[in-house]
């Protein structure tokens, strides 16, 4: 049942990263947020009481509560034009947790295809609390590149071989393989240094009429923070962009 779960958090990452990347607006991307939130809390709670007692699955449940609560806030922060830097701080505590997980798998639970998969979510997961908690805006593409990397390779791959049910016989040769292309995606960061685009397509109604510079569109990690700057009065302006789609 978790992998399935897993799947689908695969999608929420790969459309966060190209909403980081101006590539989806980011109301549209609300939606796909709160569905795999909430998909992420029902989960960890079935499990909780089906679990008969047995700690381990009671472990694995409650990692999945982390990515449940980081959906559902980066759904109503999109929808709500919600302040970010309380997601951004809240991230900087699933960060830390994901290295306690990490541990944990590479010991007692002797999986460290999963422990390197840990790391890589820590290590995203440190990049939202940048980007949103401190506002470092020239991070914000290279974050969006390392969130879809992230849906790739740490959760619609995997998720295809557990429910294919050959991750159990391959875990080590996929620790490997996963943990040299993890890492050789942290090399885009030269590339991609620099603030994010503006989101394509029509901005949300409370958008319209304001943005962070005067008059001019909101970027990407504006909107999930919820730094839009006071409602400006509109007028017709030749120098005005037009939103597009992109």
């Amino acid at each position: 049942m978790a992998s399935v779960g897993l799947l689908y958090v695969g999608a929420v990452l790969i459309v966060n990263g190209l909403m980081l990347l101006g590539r989806v607006d980011a109301r549209a991307a609300a939606p796909l947020n709160l569905f795999v939130g909430a998909l992420q809390v029902v989960t960890p709670t079935y499990l909780l009481f089906t679990a008969g007692g047995d700690p381990d699955t009671i472990l694995g449940a409650s990692g999945l509560y982390l990515f449940g609560f980081t959906y559902l806030y980066v759904g109503l922060n999109l929808l709500g034009g919600l302040d970010g830097t309380g997601l951004g701080w809240f991230s900087a505590f699933v960060a830390g947790c994901a290295l306690v997980y990490a541990g944990l798998n590479f010991g007692r639970l002797d999986d460290p295809a999963f422990g390197v998969i840990w790391l890589y979510w820590a290590v995203l997961w440190a990049l939202f609390f940048l980007v949103l908690g401190l506002k470092r805006e020239e991070l914000t593409r290279f974050t969006g590149a390392i969130a879809i990397v992230a849906g790739v390779l740490t959760c619609a791959v995997p998720a295809f071989l557990l429910l294919t049910g050959v991750w159990q016989d391959n875990r080590r040769t996929a620790a490997i393989v996963l943990a040299a292309l993890l890492v050789l995606s942290l090399g885009l960061y030269p590339a991609l240094r620099g603030p994010g685009v503006t989101a394509g397509g029509e901005p949300a109604p409370e958008l319209r009429e304001g943005g962070p510079a005067a008059g001019g569109p909101a970027t990407v990690t504006d909107r999930i923070r919820g730094d839009v700057g006071d409602p400006q009065p509109t007028q017709a302006s030749p120098h005005q962009p037009s939103s597009r789609r992109r």
